[in-house]
Protein backbone atom coordinates (compact mmCIF):
# COMPACT_ATOMS: atom_id res chain seq x y z
CA UNK A 1 0.00 0.00 0.00
CA UNK A 2 1.53 3.50 -1.28
CA UNK A 3 1.19 6.45 0.78
CA UNK A 4 1.02 9.54 -0.68
CA UNK A 5 1.64 12.23 2.13
CA UNK A 6 3.02 14.96 0.96
CA UNK A 7 4.74 17.33 3.18
CA UNK A 8 3.33 21.24 3.90
CA UNK A 9 6.12 23.55 3.82
CA UNK A 10 5.68 26.56 5.69
CA UNK A 11 5.65 29.64 3.36
CA UNK A 12 6.21 33.59 4.47
CA UNK A 13 6.36 36.38 2.39
CA UNK A 14 8.25 39.62 4.13
CA UNK A 15 10.51 42.57 3.10
CA UNK A 16 14.71 42.25 2.47
CA UNK A 17 16.27 44.23 4.90
CA UNK A 18 19.86 43.21 4.08
CA UNK A 19 21.05 41.86 1.15
CA UNK A 20 25.32 42.20 2.45
CA UNK A 21 26.20 38.16 2.51
CA UNK A 22 26.49 36.36 -0.96
CA UNK A 23 24.18 33.55 -1.70
CA UNK A 24 21.71 34.92 1.28
CA UNK A 25 19.50 37.88 2.25
CA UNK A 26 17.52 38.67 5.73
CA UNK A 27 13.94 39.06 5.34
CA UNK A 28 11.76 41.17 8.12
CA UNK A 29 8.25 39.82 8.44
CA UNK A 30 5.67 41.62 10.36
CA UNK A 31 2.83 40.09 11.96
CA UNK A 32 -0.27 41.97 13.79
CA UNK A 33 -1.09 41.05 17.03
CA UNK A 34 -3.80 42.14 19.73
CA UNK A 35 -3.37 42.53 23.32
CA UNK A 36 -5.93 40.36 25.24
CA UNK A 37 -7.35 42.88 27.58
CA UNK A 38 -7.04 46.23 25.87
CA UNK A 39 -7.93 45.01 22.35
CA UNK A 40 -4.91 46.98 21.17
CA UNK A 41 -3.05 45.99 17.85
CA UNK A 42 0.49 46.09 17.81
CA UNK A 43 3.30 44.73 15.24
CA UNK A 44 5.58 41.87 15.93
CA UNK A 45 8.42 40.96 13.34
CA UNK A 46 11.03 38.47 12.69
CA UNK A 47 14.06 38.51 10.74
CA UNK A 48 14.79 35.18 9.04
CA UNK A 49 17.96 34.55 6.99
CA UNK A 50 17.25 33.16 3.36
CA UNK A 51 19.14 31.11 0.60
CA UNK A 52 18.87 33.52 -2.72
CA UNK A 53 21.30 31.74 -4.94
CA UNK A 54 21.43 34.00 -7.77
CA UNK A 55 21.63 36.98 -5.14
CA UNK A 56 18.76 38.33 -7.10
CA UNK A 57 17.04 40.21 -4.23
CA UNK A 58 17.46 43.98 -2.92
CA UNK A 59 16.87 45.96 -0.13
CA UNK A 60 13.32 46.86 0.24
CA UNK A 61 12.38 44.42 -2.12
CA UNK A 62 8.81 42.19 -0.93
CA UNK A 63 9.64 38.61 -1.39
CA UNK A 64 8.17 34.81 -0.72
CA UNK A 65 10.42 32.29 0.84
CA UNK A 66 9.71 28.45 1.75
CA UNK A 67 11.41 26.37 4.47
CA UNK A 68 13.70 23.56 3.57
CA UNK A 69 16.69 21.57 4.97
CA UNK A 70 19.07 23.38 7.24
CA UNK A 71 21.65 25.19 4.77
CA UNK A 72 24.10 26.75 7.39
CA UNK A 73 23.54 27.72 10.65
CA UNK A 74 20.86 30.23 10.41
CA UNK A 75 19.49 29.61 7.24
CA UNK A 76 16.42 27.25 7.04
CA UNK A 77 14.74 29.18 4.32
CA UNK A 78 14.82 29.21 0.28
CA UNK A 79 14.01 32.44 -1.73
CA UNK A 80 10.95 31.57 -4.18
CA UNK A 81 9.79 34.75 -5.94
CA UNK A 82 10.34 38.12 -5.53
CA UNK A 83 7.82 40.73 -6.01
CA UNK A 84 9.64 44.16 -6.90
Amino acid sequence: MESTNKKIYRTFTGTVVSSAMNKTIVARVDVMKLNTKYQKKFRVSTKYHVHDEKNSAKVGDTVTFVECRPLSKTKRWRLTAIQK
